[in-house]
């Protein structure tokens, strides 16, 4: 087996409260890693570095790791719950070839774990699961993989089974060997004990144990010949198909244990070995050649061309920039060059880290499978491909979404005013989902995250870090336009005549409606060369220039489809910034015949209420401009709501749930669309918008 067959690049990704963070604690102490273990109530999580993570005790950041166990490297990044920080999840997924997906054993299937499942699906994640908190009152190993099946269409498949629940669980069965492991549980769970299954789990074990054969066997079809024959399937038979069946994402095994009670991780740290694939497992990344309308494999392999995603950037106050990469194939030594594909431009790998949460290891060099950071990396953003200079190839970049939430910033004195802006910058650079602009009208600073608690962090760590004090604005949507007609051939000319060379561009362009999902979409349908190559995307930018304020109340516009079919240059006076300006100039007056409207964003909010409550909570939604999308009984006679609600009306919703349900009530809000504003909400809204 070759190096790369002892890593696993794994995340471990959940509901928030569902035990991650306590679960990387107890793997790094299993293995060695550490020799303490970190609590999260107690503010001493080994993940949860940053001042913001222990005081609030939840993961913000998603934090990198490794440790060694069984022959293996496993690299380990530990993800936020929080839907408010989805994109460290994103980008996670992104780089990741197996996943961990923990599950409240009371709780079962939550909100966000549908969220984590619906983006491990999106990067096609191999995952197994582990049902967390069984000592808990209420813990039903049964009833999570029946909801997983049911909410997630898992192909959820028990491997192990629990000995008791509640105060009485001590330990795991599993199915594959017919053992039982049990946990004294009176030194950390550092030892166990190998038995024997218990007489009176011997009937529901090899039920369990018929039902994992025969799913196994009828997807893999040498096993399915001797399960047919009748001949005997052995423990190693089994699982070296359950591995290459969770490869191929047919199946999800499910593991059980308490992380808090020391039980069940070691054997989850065996699945992690035995189930999830190695760097070489997984399918070739695919990117494209640059210049050139073709595609190209790059499989785990150092002994071709180097090529690896930056996933992450990150402010380190003794190191300066980080930039955390995945490399997908090659290698690099520090003191190397790398090219950076989107900037065309060439980075010095000045130092390169292993990461332990935010400690450091130097080493010298990295390979492909590996997950590391560099230091000297000036240009390089999250989602930029560097690669081989030589042999360039631009990888696919990490899905961004959009900031739903705006509020002003004023420093609160005038020495703090530059400061802020370079700190602006870093916090932008380190998350791409914050944006910040100031308002050319009012003169202030304008920032954009994807909720009150984003925003509320980007503020504290702006007063902690960079030691710069705010005043901060109320809440704000961050309304959105687009457009919903076609309109052709609309010019932008741009003449000025001022003795000698003077500025001349000429684009005739075509706008149309497209996905407010996508990107701009920029096509260059000239004929005859009537405008030079090396001017187009100068108009290109001019375009993307206009649509950063639209025409109705100077929001973003979103959804727009731009053809440039004609224009004319002068074969002395033209020049990239006029072609910008005319590239800019015929889309805002494109915009204004292109019949454009307000959007707003839409959340997906699940609401959890005791059933006598429901009424009120139905009767404050629909005040509310909520869509119920769905109503379900949930667990111990509580109702599960699924709807729709602009976010403009949901500023105050805690305060309010809090209020009809007697503090009972608990809510969940991502975000899910932008859509057209309603005509007498557009009104109303129209009425109170600053035009930015």
């Amino acid at each position: 087996m070759s190096d790369l067959g002892h890593i696993r690049n794994i995340g471990i990704a959940a509901h928030i409260d569902a035990g991650k963070t306590t679960l990387t604690e107890r793997i790094l102490f299993y293995t060695g890693r550490q020799h303490k273990m970190g609590e999260v109530h107690e503010g001493a999580a080994t993940m949860d570095w940053m001042v913001q993570e222990k005081e609030r005790g939840i993961t913000i950041t998603s934090a990198a790791t490794y440790c060694q166990w069984r022959n293996h490297t496993i690299n380990i990044i530990d993800t936020p719950g929080h839907v408010d920080f989805t994109m460290e999840v994103e980008r996670s997924m992104r780089v990741l070839d197996g996943l961990v997906v923990l599950f409240d054993a009371v709780a079962a299937v939550q909100p966000q774990s549908e969220t984590v499942w619906r983006q491990a699906n999106r990067y096609k994640v191999p995952r197994i699961a582990f049902v967390n908190k069984m000592d808990r009152p209420g813990a039903d190993f049964p009833n999570v993989i029946a909801r997983m099946r049911e909410k997630l269409m898992a192909p959820a498949l028990a491997v192990q089974l629990p000995i008791g629940s509640e105060d009485g669980f001590r330990g795991v069965v599993d199915l594959i060997e017919r053992q039982a492991y049990i946990w004294p549980g009176d030194d950390l769970g550092e030892t166990y004990t190998r038995e024997l299954v218990p007489a009176r789990m011997q009937e529901a074990v090899e039920k369990y144990r018929a039902e994992l054969t025969e799913r196994i066997c009828e997807r893999d079809d040498a096993l399915m010949e001797k399960y047919v024959a009748e001949e005997e399937v052995s423990a190693e038979d089994l699982r070296r198909a359950l591995h290459r069946l969770t490869c191929e994402l047919r199946l999800v095994p499910v593991f059980c244990g308490s992380a808090f009670k020391n039980r069940g991780v070691q054997r989850l740290l065996d699945a992690v070995v035995d189930y999830l694939p190695a760097p070489d497992e997984v399918p070739p990344i695919v990117g494209q050649i640059p210049g050139r309308d073709r595609h190209e494999e790059r499989r785990a392999d150092q002994s071709i061309p180097f090529a690896a995603l930056a996933f992450k950037i990150a402010n380190d106050q003794h190191v300066g920039r980080l930039t955390f990469l995945r490399v997908y194939s090659g290698k690099i030594r520090k003191g190397q060059t790398a090219y950076n594909v989107r900037e065309d431009s060439r980075e010095r790998f000045m130092r390169l880290l292993r990461m332990h949460a935010n400690h450091r290891e130097d080493i010298d060099e990295v390979h492909a499978g590996d997950i590391a950071a560099a230091v000297g990396l000036k240009k390089t953003r999250t989602g930029d491909t560097l690669a081989d200079a030589k042999h360039p190839i631009l990888l696919e970049a990490i899905h961004v979404p959009e900031p739903v939430m705006d509020v002003s910033l004023e420093p609160k004195t005038h020495a703090d005013q530059g400061r802020m802006g370079q700190a602006l910058v870093k916090l932008s650079e380190e998350d791409p989902t914050f944006h910040f602009k100031v308002d050319a009208e009012s003169g202030q600073t304008v920032v954009s995250g994807m909720g009150e608690l984003h925003l509320e962090i980007i503020v504290d760590r702006m007063l902690r870090e960079f030691n710069i004090a705010a005043r901060v604005g109320r809440p704000q949507v961050a309304y959105r336009e687009t457009i919903r007609k076609r309109v052709e051939g609309v010019e932008g000319r741009f003449v000025r005549q001022s003795g000698g060379h003077g500025q001349y561009g000429h684009v005739v362009v075509n706008l149309a409606p497209a996905d407010v999902t996508t990107d701009l979409q920029f096509a260059d349908k000239l004929k005859g060369g009537v405008i030079p190559k090396e001017f187009i995307r100068a108009v290109e930018r001019g375009v993307r220039e206009a649509l950063t304020t639209g025409v109705l109340a100077g929001y973003p516009t979103i959804g727009v489809a731009v053809e440039l079919v004609d224009g004319s240059c002068h074969a002395v006076d033209s020049s990239e910034l006029a072609f910008r300006i005319a590239g800019s100039m015929a889309v805002r007056q494109a915009l204004s015949q292109a019949n454009p409207v307000l959007l707003e964003p839409v959340m997906s909010v699940v609401v959890t209420v005791p059933e006598q409550y429901l009424g009120d909570v139905l009767s404050d939604l629909h005040g509310r401009r909520a869509q119920v999308e769905s109503s379900e009984q949930g667990e111990s006679g509580s109702r599960v709501l699924r709807v729709r609600v602009p976010l403009s009306e949901m500023f105050g919703y805690a305060t309010s749930i809090r209020s009809l349900t007697q503090g009972r009530g608990t809510f969940t809000m991502e975000f899910c669309a932008y859509e057209p504003v309603a005509e007498k909400a557009a009104e109303k809204t129209a009425a109170g918008l600053h035009v930015r």
